[in-house]
């Protein structure tokens, strides 16, 4: 996204003339450069202001929590890159997020509010799953920061259901509402949005949580290089009712035993895999007391993580996986993390203490 330094604070600061800005509550800022004006005016007008993670990876937001008593130089660094990285708190998919105003940068922009980003999708994809999660409503405004030499005539047919469109402009020397009509994405719109595929939906675990939820709810989850893919042409098996079904029962292969209060549960074992002594455990922790153990099987699944044994301590709020070597238990990680059952986060890592070969 481009940054203009001369005009861009005087950009910024006339969001504070908004009515939609003053009456905002919680407002969601994109983190690029030229808007990083929206997020001091936000921060120092005591407003909850919410960050998307880059690229989605650690999750969907970052709210930045400056430090009790924290002075106009200590806000200022809270609205920079660095300061969304020290300041932040995680919010996942069910951080009951309420937007009450969305701002994006853009690469150009019409007065009609058409909107051009780089090329890759990811605000029209935060902004469809802000509605999927429940986070904004039809008539939640959307400003867009820009130069005057952005904004520039578009024609409405490059724009597909999915694009964001905007209501305000703010440039350096004007003020622009828009009065678009155009209905705003409603949701994700899995067989269109660009950038999703297969190869980047296992990059980013808040989006394969949100599609498990979809699938679940009976909601088309086929991604675009899916249906495109001649061989593939129905809907993923791990997406349909009846693999859905088959997920939620337990396998015939796991068996479980009590030891106190500690259920082990395990798949066939290969004796000489446990001989190895390569096998690499990964902590799972955060688990709410209402999740059985069968929704975190159901979703190491869907995420492909799972593990050869799975360790389940529900009454410790916790589970351990084992993997046959430290590549496999530290793609899981990579996979799951972010992951939200039951209303948690969960604390996904590298067991500090590896169990030694054949130990249970």
């Amino acid at each position: 996204i481009p940054f203009f330094p001369q005009g861009s604070r005087q950009a910024c600061c006339s969001i504070k003339e908004l009515d939609v800005f003053n009456r905002a509550r919680e407002v969601k800022v994109d983190p690029d450069k030229p808007l990083e004006g929206v997020r001091l005016a936000a921060l120092e007008a005591r407003k909850t202001l919410l960050v998307p993670t880059p690229r989605l990876r650690s999750g969907l937001f970052n709210k930045i929590i400056p430090p009790p008593g924290a002075t106009k130089d200590i806000l200022r660094i809270c609205a920079t890159s660095q300061g969304i990285k020290d300041y932040n708190v995680p919010v996942g998919l069910d951080g009951k997020a309420r937007v009450d105003l969305v701002v994006v940068g853009s690469v150009a922009v019409s007065e009609e509010g058409w909107r051009i980003g780089k090329g890759e999708g990811y605000a029209d994809m935060e902004y469809a799953m802000m509605v999927s999660m429940g986070a904004v409503q039809d008539d939640t405004p959307v400003i867009t920061i820009v130069h005057d030499c952005q904004v520039v005539d578009i024609a409405e047919e490059l724009l597909d259901d999915h694009d964001l469109t905007v209501d305000y402009i703010l440039t350096p020397t004007r003020t622009i509402k828009t009065n678009c009509k155009r209905p705003k994405p409603q949701g994700i719109m899995w067989h269109k949005a660009r950038a999703l595929s297969s190869e980047m939906l296992g990059k980013i675990p808040i989006l394969q949580s949100l599609r498990y939820r979809e699938a679940q709810a009976g909601k088309d989850v086929t991604l675009r290089d899916e249906r495109s893919d001649s061989a593939n042409a129905n809907t993923p098996a791990a997406f349909n009712d009846k693999a859905t079904a088959e997920n939620t029962r337990p396998q015939a292969a796991l068996g479980s035993a009590q030891l106190g209060q500690q259920s082990v549960e395990s798949q066939a074992l290969n004796p000489r895999l446990e001989r190895s002594g390569k096998i690499t455990t990964v902590y799972v922790g955060n688990i709410p007391p209402g999740v059985r153990v069968g929704e975190l099987k159901c979703a190491l699944r869907e995420f492909h993580a799972t593990p050869f044994r799975l360790n389940w301590q529900g009454a410790q709020h916790r589970a351990f996986l084992d993997y046959k070597d430290k590549a496999a238990a530290e793609s899981a990680v990579s996979s799951l993390k972010g992951l939200s059952l039951g209303g948690n986060t969960l604390r996904v890592e590298l067991a500090k203490n590896q169990r030694k070969e054949g130990q249970v």
